[in-house]
């Protein structure tokens, strides 16, 4: 069997009732084998099924792989620098990152099992990569960020200081955060609720992406939910809100807003790439 149908099948007992003490030794290394899969970057739970942002569509089977995870095994004490701390999964291995010219500064890089970090990566402390997540290579995840579980990160992404990526596992059916490649998000973004971010776009400091939050476009002049286009660059604007003509309070009343425009060559120097960094 593959490895998808091993976990299609452990799934459906674990919904007929399967708990953690009755779970085998042979279902542990199902779940083992899953992890080791995501972790070498063969399986991941996004994938992208067209030429634009909004293609990306979750790997239902993959998500499930990662619930059966947090399912199937009990909370243990564990280890890390001298303190014990208690979870149902250790951390990663990270023996392989050496070889592959990728990095992590100590004293608070964290990164848990089933997450990938591709060639040349660098990642500052503190920060954290949760399990599923997939950060491509030559990504920079700088210090105080959180990559959620299951985010996709593409090639070359910057991530600027105290910057969120969220995570999602539930439903499955959710695809998650997806950062394309080449992108650049300042210092305190937030990317939440499986917001898209395209090809390198540029996103100014403190800008709030979520699904609820409009998109005003002026490249193709439309408003748009849930992506950003590619190649644009976004900064956050207040918008007058409907709430604006209440007897409750004087003057208006206004909401966050994101506008996108053109990428300009001076927001591109300013963001460049410094291959010095990755030699």
């Amino acid at each position: 069997m593959s490895l998808e149908a091993d976990v299609a099948d452990l799934w459906n007992r674990y919904q007929d009732g399967l708990t953690a003490a009755d779970a085998t030794d042979a279902d542990a290394a199902v779940i083992d084998e899953f992890l080791a899969a995501l972790e070498a970057g063969e399986v991941r739970a996004a994938e992208k099924t067209g030429d634009d942002v909004t293609s990306w569509e979750a790997n239902e089977w993959v998500k499930r792989g990662i619930l059966l995870n947090f399912g199937l095994r009990e909370t243990e004490p564990r280890e890390y620098g001298g303190v014990t701390y208690h979870d149902v999964l250790p951390l990663r291995d990270t023996d392989d990152l050496a070889e592959r010219g990728t990095r992590n500064t100590p004293d608070g890089t964290t990164i848990r099992r089933g997450a990938y970090l591709g060639s040349d990566c660098i990642m500052m402390s503190p920060s954290f990569v949760n399990v599923g997540a997939y950060v491509g290579d030559g990504t920079l995840v700088d210090s105080c960020d959180t990559v959620g579980s299951c985010a996709q990160l593409g090639e070359n992404v910057k991530l600027g200081a105290n910057t969120l990526i969220g995570g999602v596992l539930e439903p499955v059916e959710d695809a998650p955060v997806i950062i394309e490649d080449g992108v650049s998000l300042g210092a305190g973004c937030r990317v939440t609720s499986g917001f898209r971010v395209g090809e390198d776009s540029i996103v100014g400091e403190n800008t709030l992406l979520t699904p609820r939050i409009p998109v005003y476009d002026l490249v193709e002049e439309e408003v748009v939910y849930g992506h950003l286009p590619a190649e644009r660059r976004a900064f956050t604007r207040m918008v007058e809100s409907s709430v604006g003509d209440h007897d409750l309070f004087e003057g208006g009343a206004y909401k966050p807003a994101v506008v996108a425009t053109h990428v300009e060559e001076e927001t591109l120097e300013a963001t460049r790439r410094e291959d010095a960094l990755r030699e």
